[in-house]
């Protein structure tokens, strides 16, 4: 395990690098490019604007405008816009503000979408069947005959995911229906063999299949010409449901930063000051540990930003402060470590030993303090507002990569630089020359030595 650490290390650091100074490269986990997406608060973005419309004569309440501020907040985080910010503007609208995005116009034609999902059959002796073509002809990107009754609605999907037609190579979106379309849907299939139905979502043809064969499972696909994008909005859209009421769009304009590039700017100057001090202080005190804790900061800062970029995660200045805060903790567990090595060593000690009982016996410590730390992030990220869960969600990044810089990369690295003989002497590790035993204490054999580290 020991020869494999010092590799995974390397491999990790290597790759941190190449997603933190990447440009234009593919992302492995979202399929766009990876960057650095920043929030409202420090790049701006877009401003839509909502007008919730009535139903059958009956305007929305305030449980209908709740609902839909809900179903669009689900629908736009799917995408990936991360933190937007959604709220109510009156009895009747609602404001959407996106952080700067690659595709506005799809995301903002996703969010008024109405999402009104229906399964039609279509009759045969208009439409005929798979072996007796009929006079009309039902084709994707149509609008549906209005006359024509729904077998069931999109309310019955219960789950939807993106799917691919090996028999067309086309893409398509999978689905699995509830108990009772589910029956309904079987039972239909069963006698309307060889005859098309028509899935349509918002009054608009999306595919409009035959029926093979009896569909008895409750599972179906909708295929097509359909674009990556339009798959996952489809997906999206069969997801998180329908609005309860259709909305228009009365307005979009471009937005500045809130705070603006210079704030940026003086933020990052102040936590990089900070981190200077902090740097200063690990020297100065713990002496080579510090200079290793050093290194190990500077993996983890690494890590953690290439993280950030490959989520990605988008950054506000509560993600900022989220990111400086938990490169403190990453200090402290550094600190654990290298006092308890100091203690071990003026007990008696030799070095290697001293520095293995430090790691192991600071490990308890290190590990509640993260833990509560991680369970106090993970109540934020779930209860709190998109601001809110942002500050949570680097937070745990930085907890967990922490615990992973602090007891891997420097007790790695410390083990290697030990076996060097001009590491082995007690000025580098702040303690005094009677303090610091070379060789382990007579009558101690080297067993014992290990024992009680």
């Amino acid at each position: 395990m020991r020869r494999v650490l010092p590799i995974v290390i390397v491999v990790v650091g290597l790759l941190a690098l190449i997603a933190d100074l990447a440009g234009g490269l593919t992302n492995p986990i979202s399929s766009g490019k990876i960057e650095t997406r920043l929030g409202l608060d420090l790049q701006g973005g877009t401003e839509v604007v909502y007008q919730v419309l009535p139903v059958d004569g009956k305007a929305a309440d305030s449980s209908a405008m709740s609902t839909i501020v809900g179903i669009i907040d689900r629908r736009v985080n799917a995408t990936g816009t991360s933190e937007p910010l959604i709220e109510t503007k009156g009895a009747d609208q609602i404001v959407v503000q996106l952080p700067g995005v690659s595709d506005a116009e799809g995301i903002r034609k996703l969010i008024g979408s109405t999402g009104q999902l229906v399964f039609v059959p279509l009759p045969p002796a208009d439409y005929g069947t798979q072996t007796a073509p009929g006079s009309k002809t039902a084709i994707a990107g149509q609008e549906i005959d209005p006359a024509l009754t729904p077998l069931f609605s999109g309310d019955q999907v219960a789950s939807a995911n993106p799917s691919f037609d090996t028999t067309t190579n086309e893409r398509a979106v999978a689905f699995t229906l509830k108990g009772d379309a589910s029956k309904k849907f079987a039972d239909y299939t069963t006698s309307h063999t060889n005859e098309f139905f028509a899935i349509v979502l918002d009054g608009i043809i999306q595919s409009a299949p035959y029926i093979k064969s009896p569909i008895t499972d409750g599972t179906g696909q909708i295929s097509g010409s359909f674009s990556a994008d339009e798959m996952n909005n489809l997906v999206t859209t069969l997801r998180y449901g329908a609005l309860p009421n259709p909305l228009q769009e009365i307005s979009n304009r471009d937005i500045a930063a809130t705070l603006g590039a210079d704030f940026l700017r003086r933020s990052i100057i102040a936590g990089l000051i900070g981190i200077a001090l902090v740097f200063l202080f690990m020297l100065a005190y713990y002496r080579l540990p510090g200079a290793i804790a050093c290194v190990a900061l500077l993996y983890y800062a690494a890590v953690v930003f290439a993280i950030f970029r490959l989520i990605p995660v988008t950054l506000t200045l509560a993600g900022i402060a989220g990111f400086v805060l938990s490169v403190g903790m990453a200090v402290d567990a550094n600190i654990l470590i290298f006092e308890r090595t100091r203690e071990e060593l003026r007990a008696g000690k030799t070095l290697q030993p001293a520095i293995e009982a430090g790691f192991n016996r600071a490990w308890n410590s290190i590990f509640d303090s993260n833990v509560s730390s991680l369970i106090t992030a993970f109540i934020l990220f779930y209860f709190g507002s998109s601001v809110i869960r942002g500050f949570a969600l680097v937070l745990i990044i930085g907890v967990l990569t922490s615990m992973f810089t602090a007891i891997t990369v420097s007790r790695t690295v410390l083990r290697q630089v030990v076996r060097w003989s001009w590491a082995r002497q007690a000025r580098w590790y702040n303690v005094r020359e009677d303090e610091f035993a070379t060789t382990a204490p007579r009558g101690m054999r080297r067993s014992e030595v290990r024992g009680r580290a």
